[in-house]
């Protein structure tokens, strides 16, 4: 039997840890005597079309590792999604590659691409095996406790929310940290994973899972300012109006989209911009400052859960076990229950191609403003090693001189 040729790709928005994943396949694929030569195509599908790949298999094992403990996409990534003629054009060199296993390492979007080339390939007879490798900060896929890549993210937020606070508590006033996620709330509810005392910030959250509505921010704002003296802010970019539209278009300009069809929410610091304005002109309050949070949490060097690499190398490592068995496609999913390890099935595609998950109401406080304890129960396994914890200064305060 001829041995079998494998290419992995990767799509969508790089992390921390996505480049283990690539090394779980690397790595995996040359444990087994039935692969020949071991494939990387440069951004994404992108790469395929234009037969941009080059020979993983001559990276040496030391190479692999030093990668693998680099954030973002090593290989480089792309957002186009295939058509049918796209796909043609990848079979094109699939067929000219021999190549018999596709893997692909992205979120929701690139799994969809997955089930594209995969039904695509079983109309046109094409052998080939297709196996989607789950990533994504936004931790939004179907059949998954969690996703690879959010672990690491939620880190970041959680700790660069613990600075701001801390920033904020010395000159207070109010402040406003945007967070990524378009329709899933889960990385701006971490946010919240690093308060230790009643009066720590963010204060207030709000997650596009639930309608935003200006009136009541400004009240919760107001009552927050009031109660403390000042307030930090967590907020999704995907925060939206009773009418299902982003906040952001209250701006009144038309939003870009995606190849996906996806509204870029990201890039800009508008909508930290304009509820920083609502709060000064509404509210009156002078010092108020805003920042998005943008691109720094998806790869950002330094802060990177260790819970987050072991699962990410595993998901890559069990992609090419199942396609090695003789799947045809799938994704891994990552499931876990309370106190156990997690365990990496392999679903259909259906169940997760360009679906959306969305934190579960018990998630979510009632008020709509904050997280519930049992969100943090599932976040804090997950984020690895300790936090840095800040210390108070608690010392007695002087009595004013008499007189």
């Amino acid at each position: 039997m001829d041995p079998i040729n494998i290419l992995v790709a990767q799509g969508g928005g790089p992390t921390a840890v996505i480049n283990q994943s690539l090394v779980g396949v690397v790595r995996e694929a040359q444990r087994h005597a039935g692969v020949g030569a071991v494939y990387g195509a440069r951004h994404g599908v992108k790469g395929i079309v234009r037969d941009e790949l080059v020979d993983l298999g001559s990276a040496s094992a030391e190479l692999l590792e030093q990668v693998a403990a680099t954030p973002a996409a090593a290989l480089g990534s792309t957002r186009d999604k295939p058509d049918a003629a796209y796909c043609a054009a990848i079979f094109e060199v699939l067929r000219a590659r021999q190549i018999g296993q596709f893997f692909y390492i992205g979120g929701n979007d690139s799994s969809d691409t997955v089930r594209i080339v995969s039904e695509a390939a079983q109309s046109h007879g094409h052998p080939l095996r297709c196996i989607h490798i789950p990533k994504t900060i936004d931790n939004d896929l179907m059949g998954s406790h969690h996703t690879p890549g959010y672990p690491s993210a939620a880190r970041f937020v959680a700790q660069a929310f613990a600075g701001a606070d801390l920033d904020n508590a010395a000159l207070p006033g109010v402040y406003i940290g945007v967070v990524m996620g378009r329709h899933a709330g889960f990385l701006t509810a971490a946010a919240a994973a690093a308060r230790q005392h009643p009066d720590d910030g963010p204060h207030l959250v709000y997650l596009p899972e639930r309608v935003f509505d200006t009136e009541r921010f400004l009240a919760d704002v107001q009552a927050t300012v009031q109660r403390l003296g000042r307030c930090v802010v967590a907020v999704s970019e995907g925060i939206h109006g009773a009418d299902g539209q982003p906040v952001l278009a209250q701006l009144g300009k038309a939003l870009a989209r995606d190849a996906h069809g996806n509204v870029q929410l990201s890039g800009t610091g508008a909508l930290a911009d304009l509820l920083c304005e609502q709060i000064k002109a509404r509210l009156g309050l002078s010092r108020v400052r805003g920042d998005t949070l943008g691109y720094l949490q998806r790869s950002f060097v330094g802060c990177v859960s260790d819970v987050d690499q072991r699962e990410a190398r595993a998901v890559g490592e069990q992609a090419v076990r199942y396609a090695m068995q003789g799947h045809v496609a799938g994704s891994v999913a990552v499931q876990r229950h309370a106190g156990q390890e997690a365990h990496y099935p392999l679903i259909p595609l259906s169940e997760v191609a360009a679906r959306t998950r969305t934190m579960d109401d018990a998630f979510i406080a009632a008020s709509g403003n904050d997280v519930t304890p049992a969100f943090l129960d599932y976040l804090r396994p997950l984020l690895g090693s300790p936090l840095v914890q800040p210390q108070r200064l608690r010392l007695p305060v002087v009595p004013p001189r008499a007189g």
